[in-house]
């Protein structure tokens, strides 16, 4: 019940009462209650420190940063004065005073609910894959990177796959630039706050008519994440799968050893997972259930309403040739009050009645028109006379489509004229239950183990098996091979890498979108700081997760080849076995994500960065434009710098089909007149619609 139906339901009993519980719930939330732990501030690691910034000084090289909560984060919040020579003179945000300090010491921040403006900028790419869209993956903040894709995806993704932090209290994750652990009493206040502000912003990217979001998680946060999905997908299908991820189970003092983990998946719209062909670890309780050849009902009911009695109209004769070889009648119901036996037989035939085994009369399944047309395309089939007469069986109307649809390809007919179908070249698809236990999930050795092989023994902790993360794919995006993912803890790679698998069983040109950090563990962070080392120094930089994991897993997947140029050993096992050095014809590029000055945005200074996001905008298919010329058109979208030159802009765009059009311009009436040129294509006015979408990104 929402808050406003219980005040207004109270009001109408005592009007006091219902002012006073107004009065109450004011500050307060019904359902999920926790106390929101909001960063105040956010570093901006990659924005170049410029004049009029928010800043943090970061402590002397070899010294450890104080974030814990009771540290005064305000005290070290500044605005740079003035930038000269490399050092910047800075004011107190909170009180009166000023410091000097080296540009090189200082990170940009920013308020949390304020504006955040985000470009890319490529680091790299590989391409073997043609004229394929490419795979990307985005290096950056992720609540931030996550907005900067409203401008390009906005209600247009198909699916969106997260694994993100457990929250186990083992400083597995980063809260307001700090490891969370055990001990720090708002854990899970700062995981809800987390999570929800991250799944507000995906829920405006998915597609609101037909997609799905697939989260998992363990037993720390199964119960708390199932609550706010269902806050913040209210009308949207939500279920939650058991998945085993470790047979051997993971000890835990004085408890239950942890095997397996939880799937939820929230499906929007007409989304819902679609019957696959599975192996027989899916089977568990439906196995019996799977049918491989076409499954032929008797014609007799048995059951409920099975009398005469129950169903007249369905009790008539049926009239076989005396060899049992062939139907010669029909006949049409009979009166309840008439004597079956007083129905005249036939000299050539027997009749056969539906009569069940204690000798009442019953009554058939389908009428005597169904029985009629049933037979004549041989969905009847006769079986062996007996006392009673004859058991006959029927292909119910869901079998008869298999046949008519070619699922079971027909080869021939019997003696009385039923079908005989191929049963080898069909193959059962269905869905399993919401108990997985299936061995190619097992995250040790299709996830950890196969991490090695890709990487030459690089190690990253606990990854997801390749195949369960395939798996759960598949039921979603196996029927739209120009699926859009996204993935926004996207850790080692692995759903990148499962899109691709996706893509080579069946051709497909599915696109998946990583964002991931470069951050280090909690452990390697001690220990760089040690050796003098900050955030952003190349040596630290290259030990993150991104330039460590996700950028050569993604190359290694696509070339086939280690880091260290090694053919990588061993094959793809499961679904679709082949060589793992054989790689995928496919495409990736690879980004930071970069910060940027609206005002800069807007005197068309800034370019560069943008135009990566228009690219993914078109699709992410053929070369970016970069260069700023008076227009330029590429395989999918086009951009006018010069309103002087829209004739022949229209004219390229025209000749090469482009459905996506950009027009640099503050004038609404140009872009206005571009729509009418292009009905029903993306037009979009630059830089105005670009900065809006960062305005209007979470709702903050």
């Amino acid at each position: 019940m929402q808050a406003q139906d219980l005040i207004k339901r109270v009001s109408a009993l005592s009007p006091e009462l219902g002012r006073d519980l107004a009065s109450y719930l004011g500050t307060r939330r019904l359902g999920l209650v926790y106390e929101e732990s909001k960063p105040e501030y956010v570093r901006l690691w990659n924005k170049p420190v410029i004049e009029g910034d928010l800043v943090n000084v970061l402590p002397p090289r070899g010294e450890a940063e104080d974030l814990t909560d009771d540290a005064d984060k305000h005290d070290d919040i500044w605005r740079v004065a003035k930038i000269d020579d490399g050092v910047a003179r800075l004011v107190s945000a909170e009180r009166e005073e000023m410091l000097d300090a080296k540009v090189g010491d200082l990170v940009a921040v920013a308020r949390f609910d304020q504006d955040i403006y985000c470009g890319l900028r490529e680091t790299g790419r590989v391409e073997r894959g043609g004229e394929k869209p490419y795979q990307v993956v985005i290096n950056g903040e992720n609540f931030h990177a996550i907005e900067s894709l409203l401008f390009a995806y906005r209600g247009k993704v198909d699916c969106i796959y997260i694994d993100p932090p457990y929250n186990t209290g083992a400083k597995d994750w980063k809260y307001n630039n700090n490891y969370v652990g055990a001990d720090d009493r708002y854990r899970h206040s700062k995981w809800l706050t987390f999570m929800e502000d991250r799944l507000r912003v995906a829920k405006a990217l998915l597609n609101p008519e037909d997609s799905v979001l697939i989260c998992t998680i363990d037993e720390k946060e199964y119960l708390r994440l199932g609550l706010l999905l269902e806050e913040i997908f209210p009308n949207a299908t939500q279920q939650m799968v058991s998945t085993v991820i470790n047979r051997a189970g993971v000890a835990r003092q004085g408890q239950f050893a942890r095997s397996d983990e939880f799937i939820f998946f929230v499906m929007i719209g007409s989304g819902r997972p679609q019957p696959q062909e599975l192996g027989d670890d899916w089977l568990g309780g439906v196995g019996s259930t799977v049918k491989h050849d076409l499954h032929w009902n008797l014609l007799m009911r048995t059951g409920t309403n099975s009398l005469r009695t129950d169903r007249p109209n369905l009790f008539f004769p049926i009239y076989v040739r005396k060899d049992g070889k062939a139907i010669l009648e029909v006949g049409d119901p009979i009166p309840l009050g008439v004597d079956r036996h007083s129905v005249p037989d036939r000299d050539d035939a027997v009749t056969i009645w539906p009569i069940r085994t204690n000798g009442n009369e019953g009554n058939w399944h389908i009428s005597s028109s169904a029985v009629r047309k049933a037979y004549s395309k041989g969905y009847i089939r006769l079986g062996r006379f007996t006392e009673r007469g004859m058991a006959i069986s029927y292909l119910p109307a869901g079998e008869q489509r298999k046949v008519d649809d070619g699922i079971f390809p027909l080869i021939g007919h019997r003696d009385d004229g039923s079908v005989i179908v191929d049963s080898d070249s069909y193959h059962a698809t269905y869905l399993p239950t919401t108990v997985w236990n299936i061995t190619s999930h097992d995250a040790t050795r299709n996830g950890s183990n196969l991490i090695k092989s890709l990487l030459g023994g690089r190690k990253f902790s606990f990854p997801k098996s390749l195949y369960a993360v395939e798996d759960s794919l598949r039921f979603f995006v196996a029927d739209k091979p120009d699926a859009l993912i996204v993935d926004f803890f996207a850790g080692s790679g692995t759903t990148a890498h499962a899109v691709m698998r996706l893509n080579h069983q069946d051709g497909g040109h599915r696109r998946c979108i990583c964002i991931t950090n470069n951050e280090v563990s909690a452990d390697e962070q001690k220990a760089l700081v040690g050796r003098g080392l900050r955030q952003g120094d190349p040596d630290w930089e290259k030990l993150g997760i991104c330039e460590y994991v996700t950028k050569p897993r993604v190359t290694a997947a696509i070339t086939g080849l280690t880091p260290g140029g090694e053919p990588i050993k061993g094959n793809y096992k499961f679904t679709d076995e082949f060589p793992m050095a054989d790689g995928f014809e496919e495409n990736a590029v690879f980004y930071d994500l970069t910060y940027l000055e609206p005002s800069v945005v807007s005197a068309d200074l800034a370019f560069d960065e943008i135009a990566s996001l228009l690219w993914l905008r078109a699709g992410s298919v053929g070369p970016v434009i970069t260069h700023r010329d008076d227009y330029a058109v590429a395989d999918a979208y086009g951009v006018l710098f010069d309103t002087a030159f829209t004739a022949p802009f229209m004219r390229e765009c025209h000749k090469r089909n482009v459905d996506h059009i950009f027009v640099v311009t503050d004038v609404d009436t140009e872009w206005r007149r571009m729509c009418d040129e292009f009905p029903g294509r993306d037009v979009v006015q630059l830089y105005k619609q670009y900065l809006r979408s960062f305005e209007i990104g979470a709702g903050r």
